[in-house]
């Protein structure tokens, strides 16, 4: 479903609007996202453990629908203010960064982690393990390549054959190659984030939403950029965490606008 948030209009908002009724508000369906939709919004999200954002993204869509009600992966607002206690900066530089640090749900629909096959990544992570990629590559040029691509990409789900073909040429080195979670940090970085072994890392990226913001956690740490949350200095955390092409992609600008919101 569509992401929706203040001042948005339409058909979608009138179906938010219901489904808001259905569970036991009082909104006029008018497909008008305002300041009565939005409490709304945000109360729902408090009383089913959601981040309280006051945006219908994919998890409070997923709340709303008593189909996947029961799902119980997500992160919840307390985790967010648990990860501000322990970095020692303010919860709203901590929720800044995960409006936009995000990819705003870490499970699929099937409840598998959501993930990312780097094919370039692969190449390199095999020679690291000893193996010449260019001898292995015929047969496998979907999943093996040397400079990075987006052609390949499949998305959601179908990732996992992506990641599963990989795995027949070397298991810990696919994983190594794969993004986990809500935060997308590779797998290559699972001693970073407090694991043995990238084994560890996938095993807890099953698990829950709150693992994936652990390891986020420990990757800013180990990156040195919890300093920059606490000066709210955006555009050095976004260069650390995005790298150079931070700027053209506004992502200061994002984490300076989200911190703003989330202050207020």
């Amino acid at each position: 479903m569509q992401t929706l948030k203040i001042r948005f209009k339409g058909d979608s908002v009138m179906l938010l609007q219901e489904l808001l009724n259905k569970a036991g508000y009082n909104l006029i369906v008018d497909g008008d996202f305002g300041k009565k939709t939005e409490d709304a919004v945000k109360d729902f999200q408090k009383k089913n453990n959601l981040i309280i954002d006051g945006i219908a993204g994919a998890k409070t869509w997923m709340k709303l629908n008593p189909a996947t009600a029961g799902q119980n992966k997500f992160l919840a607002e307390q985790d967010l203010i648990d990860l501000a206690k322990e970095l020692k900066v303010e919860v709203a530089a901590v929720k800044a960064v995960y409006e936009v640090e995000s990819s705003g749900r870490g499970f699929l629909t099937s409840g598998k982690p959501k993930i990312l096959f780097e094919g370039h990544i692969f190449w390199k992570r095999l020679k690291k393990h000893g193996l010449n990629p260019s001898e292995l590559k015929a047969g496998n040029e979907d999943v093996l390549y040397s400079k990075w691509t987006t052609k390949f990409y499949k998305g959601g789900e179908r990732e996992y054959e992506r990641l599963n073909k990989a795995k027949k040429i070397h298991k810990a080195a696919a994983m190594e190659s794969a993004s986990w979670g809500i935060f997308q940090i590779m797998g290559y970085h699972y001693k970073k984030v407090g694991y043995n072994s990238v084994e560890d890392y996938v095993k807890v990226m099953n698990k829950s939403e709150r693992f994936h913001l652990m390891a986020f956690g420990k990757f800013i740490k180990s990156e040195g950029l919890v300093k920059h949350l606490k000066n709210n200095n955006w555009a050095k955390f976004a260069r650390g965490y995005n790298g150079a092409g931070y700027k053209k992609n506004k992502y200061d600008t994002k984490l300076a606008t989200a911190y703003k919101k989330y202050s207020n």
